[in-house]
């Protein structure tokens, strides 16, 4: 097991659902590449530094999300392009009880699309 991997208290699910985002004046649009049921990973070739505060609006076939999110770390993108996954790992906050138990919903589908879909091979 990884060392990154045991920091982690949440179990982490591959996804792309695409993301809005806010922090001041900055509004960008990228992807969630994964999500856990206390953070989500934003691909971004350039990342917002960390400790930004930043407004998320996603949505799925059947909901809408908007969460608060804070920059916890970042990958940035190396000057010699070496980096195939650039981009910011994002804490959940505040979350109130009913938004964690929508994401949760929502981690619960992507695994189960995951797990389906590795089933097919």
């Amino acid at each position: 097991m990884s060392e990154g991997r045991d920091r982690r208290k949440y179990e982490r699910y591959d996804t792309s659902i695409s993301v809005d985002y806010v922090s001041g004046e900055t509004f960008l649009f990228s992807y969630i590449t994964n999500i856990s049921e206390m953070g989500i990973f934003i691909r971004s070739e350039e990342p917002l530094p960390i400790g930004s505060h930043i407004q998320l609006k996603f949505a799925t076939t059947e909901e809408q999300f908007d969460l608060e999110g804070e920059v916890v770390w970042i990958n940035p993108m190396k000057a010699d392009g070496d980096n195939i996954n650039p981009g910011m790992g994002v804490r959940l906050v505040d979350l109130q009880p009913e938004e964690r138990e929508r994401v949760v919903a929502l981690i619960r589908t992507v695994a189960y699309l995951r797990d389906d879909a590795e089933g097919c091979d």
